[in-house]
């Protein structure tokens, strides 16, 4: 039982699904004990919360205000000395798969590569492992290896990436990663990373002694998202009702404000 296992585990109950259950159970509970009179209360908070969890504009709300804090384009990103892009978007090879797969995050290795041909940076590292309990990961390759093989395909040079396969949080990249870049005395950087992972990453790498040139990617909200033009009554009456992919966006964005609590409670920040 480590950090990285409670890491993941804990937060599941204070995501909106996890945390509606806990409310379930706990109403149960007071039915079971014949406490009738609190009984409905657990269910009324759990059903507000699920709904304002898949409500767009609470999950629009949640996602900007991490997703928005680096917004650059390639060519205002000035030159540095090494790309770093974080794991996280590559699916292993395992059956049916016969390649590795992108991720819905997997744009952080495409822009990685798009920021290579723009000659931003001399060299690629890519970082991530495979967390054995949840991935398998020591029967697979790392899925720094996987990144750096996808990588190949976009005609990145093979002679230009550096793999980082043993970390597996955004502290252990950093730690890890500084390990790799400390022996060639770079420590200015391309970070690059989906953008609603992008300030907690930043405050990461920072900590360790880089200078982070942010490089955002993989958004989730844009501003055509939050454009009066869709202020019709017929999206305002869909976007009333709970819906799983506003739910989906506003757990990503409560897991990453759980994981910056974490992090600065652990001093990592």
């Amino acid at each position: 039982m480590d950090f990285v296992f409670f890491s993941k585990l804990l937060p599941l109950f204070l995501y909106p699904l996890g945390l509606a259950c806990l409310l379930l159970a706990v109403s149960l509970l007071l039915w079971w004990w014949k406490l009738s009179r609190w009984f409905p209360l657990p269910v009324v908070v759990a059903l507000a919360l699920l709904w304002l969890a898949g409500n767009e504009g609470v999950s629009n709300l949640l996602v900007t205000s991490l997703e928005w804090q680096y917004i650059n384009s390639p060519d205002t990103i000035p030159p540095a000395e090494a790309i770093v892009i974080l794991g996280g978007g590559v699916k292993p090879p395992v059956y049916p798969r016969f390649m590795p797969d992108l991720a819905e995050s997997g744009d952080r290795v495409i822009y990685g590569a798009q920021l290579y041909h723009l000659k931003k940076a001399p060299l690629i590292v890519v970082t991530g492992g495979r967390i054995p309990w949840k991935e398998g990961g020591s029967q697979y390759l790392s899925e720094a290896d996987d990144m750096a093989n996808l990588l190949q395909m976009l005609n990145i040079p093979q002679q230009v990436i550096l793999k980082e396969g043993k970390s597996l949080n955004t502290y252990q990249n950093a730690i890890y990663t500084r390990e790799i870049l400390q022996k060639r005395g770079i420590f200015r950087i391309i970070l690059v990373t989906s953008a609603l992972h992008m300030p907690r990453a930043v405050k990461i790498f920072e900590k360790q002694g880089f200078e982070v040139l942010p490089a955002p990617t993989d958004y989730l909200v844009t501003i055509q998202d939050l454009s009066p033009e869709r202020h019709t009554w017929q999206n305002l009456m869909v976007g009333f009702f709970p819906d799983a992919e506003y739910f989906y966006k506003t757990s990503l964005a409560l897991k990453e404000y759980i994981g910056i609590l974490i992090y600065k409670l652990q001093g990592y920040l």
